[in-house]
């Protein structure tokens, strides 16, 4: 019963962060950032959201350490929009499985253009 739970608020977590990052952060340094996952402890301290950010590596590190410095604003809403006794910690991590994912697509794609003639 409370991995279903942990699983309902992962998911609420999940909708809300991408909302307040696309709407209320005003930072220059953060571009176009995609929520693709949260992974909640089970006694919901910690939450892991996973990122896939769209631009090179050097975007991507300064999008990172824009969210961390928000980090504190992004935990107070949180928490306002979603009724916790205790706010989890929020740690922001790359998620590279989309980028992975368009690799291979991009490796059939070639193999089959190979194979058809």
């Amino acid at each position: 019963m409370a991995k279903v739970r942990v699983g309902r608020v992962g998911e609420q977590i999940k909708k809300e962060l991408s909302q307040l990052i696309q709407t209320e952060l005003k930072d220059p340094r953060i571009g176009f950032i995609t929520v693709t996952g949260v992974d909640l402890t089970n006694d919901l301290s910690q939450a892991r959201v996973y990122l896939s950010v769209l631009g090179s590596e050097e975007q991507k590190e300064e999008t990172l350490k824009a969210l961390a410095r928000g980090t504190g604003f992004l935990r107070s809403e949180l928490g306002k929009r979603i009724r916790f006794r205790h706010t989890p910690e929020l740690l922001f991590k790359f998620d590279s499985s989309i980028e992975y994912g368009s690799k291979i697509e991009a490796l059939l794609h070639t193999i089959n253009d190979g194979s058809g003639k």
